[in-house]
């Protein structure tokens, strides 16, 4: 049974690396295979396992992707996105205020368009009006709203996380913002159903703790502890957490789950126990252990349901219910059979959970856990003598004294002798009790590390030393005050929230100061290859083996490909650039031999955060820890907007920026020691064999708009092959570098001016430049409407490959001896992309 179960993830888990889903031939092949695995399962016996398995294999990728089918079929018509659309329907999920407006999943009943296969849930952007609040928006409230759709497109970048796998997971397969014109309008009645009264509930506990704690700086972990919302939790609780390895106490997990299971068990016994219906006690008539379990998984279910049912409360609350179905059957199940059955009623419900990091953590962990108790259970069992503590005092007579009273010992030393051994009784449990910790800790830090890695490019060497004190005292203290809180109704409510936050803000403070004494506490590390990752989960297994497995010292040495550094991207001589999908903006990565150079940083805050949520992230996922030079063009914002990002989370040995003199990015660069440089016409530099020379603006002060002062870059091999960088150049600055010096504008890679712009690219400079090929750093359906639709067929009329991000996501091109042009949606590509 355990391997049909892993063969039926195994199956799932495959299909979503597909590039496109089965058609009629493929589906035909999958129903051949299943029935030829299973007639020489049944036929052989031998293979019964092995055949049993590759059907289920088969079954869990037909199943996913059946699933798959019939999500996609509901798609936004592309000649609709960005039109104005009349929708009406209800509000669904948790409402989620921000600085730029709420967002909200609204769930569509009608459409003015009147499409079939019309998207069923879209997620969109409410903005307010200038001097206008929004109404408080809670799940059920019907709506008629005229909103500008788009398709399900996130950035797609090498080494970070395809975010439109996580949309398609919540069914979101549209997104858009809301019109003010005309006004919504609120419609009667309100919609429905349980899981919209409990969305309801969600969002006024919320209330009500935001209402009692009102500013308080660890707010956001009480209300997701809570209500499992992590959107309110502050950046610098965030930073502190990722620190000491401590993020997934913030989350509703399976620790939680357990943990109030647990709680509501013991509780339902104790009062079980003592409960008496029409004179007959309550355990005549069902087992106090069956009552236990069944309130724990009620208990269990409700505060998974106030979680969201995110990966790793579904696992915990699975785990419970095949415990609870076993009990009452009369079964007892070994706990990996548990797991399995629990990973294959995960996957069913959510075929697209093995996409998130959630899933694998959360699994791994437990599982981790199982192991290396199971194998410091095998080894204890070899070590059991007839000595042992817990052996009766009957145990140890003579055999031949059997069925004679022991004569009775003097009451003083009779007294002692007991109190003796149950000091000793509890002491050994105490020491078997902290052994025991000290192992699932262990076993916890080494198994999650890899995973880790491969999901964040990052070690919290803090992790094992925090989550000593962490893990109890949020379980103990913090947890149950908040609990306690949310089930009592106002004012009492306020003291235990308050109670809660103050045991926070202790275990803030602590984590605090542990992550200040140990500031390179955070190891970053590259993601590792396939491989890598392989040889170290195998690692991991061998290390947790029982004593006793052959060569268990050598396991460390599987690690050696994890921790090895990021291979070199390109030979002496060579360069790699790596165009970031970033959306409207730029952030382009130049990588020599030895040195790394950052040309723009994207966006920031007043924007899409792209600085922090995928410039950084994609210099430490690929093992780029240190700048040598961070180049911002000019001070438009989707430019340099992303810069301070990447200042506090990479390091930096210079700024080379055409800013104004008062810009506060030149004060913050100073202030970490990073030399600073103003970019100007003539600067050159050389590393390892490849040369970098500034073409634009002048050395004289900077004067114009931002689009004039661009720095323009040339980086060119050895062997003479170059990519000109030009930033937000216009035509006018395209004429001077003509005139200056046309010869030097020749490069075999153009990054196209101003996003394509129609003020930018003309005949002559393109004439000029003759590259061989052109990059497009352009949002999807961005309101500039980047590129132009003439500037970009000025392009492809020249016969030479195109990428623009939209399109494409990212791309990466090695230049050496030649140029060699590799686009992420094509080389990575999965069947819910463009889609």
């Amino acid at each position: 049974m355990r391997a049909i179960l892993l063969g039926y993830a195994l199956g799932i888990g495959w299909l979503q690396q597909q590039a496109h889903l089965p058609g009629g031939f493929g589906w035909l092949v999958c129903c051949a295979g299943f029935l030829v695995a299973i007639g020489l399962g049944i036929a052989k016996p031998r293979l019964r396992v092995a055949s049993f398995t590759i059907a289920a294999c088969i079954a869990g990728f037909a199943f996913a992707a059946w699933r798959a089918e019939v999500r996609l079929q509901r798609q936004l018509p592309l000649a609709y996105e960005q039109r104005d659309i009349e929708l009406s329907g209800f509000v669904r999920g948790m409402p989620d205020p921000r600085a730029d407006g709420t967002r909200l999943l609204f769930e569509i009943e009608s459409n003015g368009a009147r499409l079939e296969g019309f998207p069923r849930v879209v997620r969109l952007l409410w903005m307010p009006k200038e001097g206008a609040l929004l109404p408080t928006l809670y799940a059920g409230e019907r709506w008629r709203l005229t909103v500008r759709l788009k398709r399900p497109h996130t950035e797609a970048n090498f080494a970070l996380r395809d975010g439109e796998a996580s949309l398609l997971e919540r069914n979101i397969r549209a997104t858009g913002v809301i019109s003010a014109t005309p006004a919504p309008q609120r419609l009667k009645p309100d919609a429905s159903g349980p899981l919209l009264a409990l969305d309801r509930l969600r969002t006024r506990l919320r209330e009500r703790i935001d209402s009692v704690l009102d500013d308080a700086p660890h707010r956001g972990i009480v209300v997701a502890l809570a209500v499992g919302a992590q959107n309110a939790v502050s950046e610098e609780d965030w930073r502190v957490m990722r620190a000491t390895g401590t993020s997934h106490l913030v989350a509703i997990s399976g620790l939680h789950i357990g943990f109030v299971a647990g709680l509501a068990g013991l509780l339902c016994g104790f009062v079980w126990k003592r409960v008496r219906l029409r004179g007959v006690p309550a355990p005549l008539l069902a087992a106090a252990p069956k009552a236990a379990m069944l309130g724990a998984a009620a208990c269990a279910a409700f505060y998974a349901a106030l979680a969201g049912f995110n990966v790793p409360a579904q696992r915990a609350l699975w785990m419970l219910l095949i415990a609870a179905c076993a009990l009452f059957s009369g079964r007892r199940p070994a706990s990996s059979l548990v797991l399995l059955w629990a990973l294959a009623c995960v996957l069913t419900a959510d075929p697209w959970a093995v996409t998130s990091p959630g899933f694998w953590l959360s699994f791994g962990a437990v599982g981790a856990i199982l192991f290396a108790l199971a194998s410091a259970g095998r080894a204890a069992s070899r070590r059991m003598t007839p000595d042992d503590d817990d052996i009766d005092q009957w145990d140890r007579v003579d055999p031949s004294e059997v069925g004679q009273r022991p004569a009775p010992s003097p009451g003083a030393r009779r007294t002692v002798a007991r109190v003796l051994h149950f000091m000793r009784r509890c002491a050994r449990r105490v020491r078997e009790r902290m052994a025991a910790g000290v192992r699932v800790q262990y076993a916890v830090t080494l198994a999650l590390a890899p995973l880790t890695v491969w999901w964040f490019s990052q070690i919290p060497l803090l992790g094992p030393l925090a989550n000593i004190f962490a893990i109890p005292w949020i379980s103990v203290l913090v947890t149950p005050a908040t609990l306690a809180g949310l089930l009592l109704p106002a004012p009492f409510d306020a003291p235990l929230l308050h109670m809660a936050h103050a045991a926070l803000a202790v275990l803030c403070e602590l984590l605090a100061r542990l992550a200040a004494a140990a500031p390179a506490s955070l190891w970053q590390l590259p993601r590792p290859e396939p491989f890598a990752l392989a040889a170290a989960c195998i690692g991991v297994l061998w290390a947790l083996a029982p004593q006793g497995w052959p060569l268990r010292w050598a396991a460390p040495l599987t690690w050696l490909p994890l921790l090895a550094p990021a291979p070199h991207p390109a030979p002496p001589g060579a360069f790699r650039v790596t165009a970031l999908d970033i959306g409207q903006g730029s952030a382009l990565v130049i990588e020599t031999a030895h040195h790394a150079l950052l040309f723009d940083a994207g966006p920031g805050p007043e924007s899409t955060h792209a600085g922090e949520r995928i410039v950084a992230p994609y210099l430490l996922a690929t093992g780029v820890t240190t700048l040598d030079a961070l180049v911002i063009s000019h001070s438009d914002s989707d430019h340099a907007g992303g810069a301070p990002a990447v200042l506090r989370m990479v390091a930096v040995r210079q700024l080379l920026a055409s800013l104004p003199a008062q810009d506060a990015l030149w004060a913050s660069a100073r202030a970490r020691g990073i030399e600073t440089l103003r970019c100007a016409a003539g600067q050159r530099w050389q590393w390892d064999g490849v040369g970098f020379r500034v073409l634009w603006p002048e050395p004289a002060p900077l004067t114009g708009k931002p689009n004039r002062q661009s720095c323009v870059l040339k980086v060119t091999s050895a062997a003479g092959r170059a990519a000109l960088f030009t930033a937000d150049i216009e035509a006018d600055v395209e004429r001077e570098l003509l005139a200056r010096a046309r010869d030097v504008l020749r490069a075999d890679l153009l990054i196209a001016p101003h996003h394509g712009s129609r003020t930018s690219s003309t005949e002559p400079f393109l004439d000029a430049v003759e590259p061989r090929a052109a990059l497009f750093q352009v949002g999807y359906r961005n309101r500039f409407h980047h590129p132009n639709a003439s500037v970009f067929a000025r392009y492809g009329l020249r016969a030479m490959p195109l990428s623009r991000s939209d399109e494409d996501g990212a791309a990466r091109v090695e230049i050496g001896a030649d140029l060699v042009l590799e686009r992420f949606r094509q080389t990575h590509a999965r069947y819910w992309m463009g889609r």
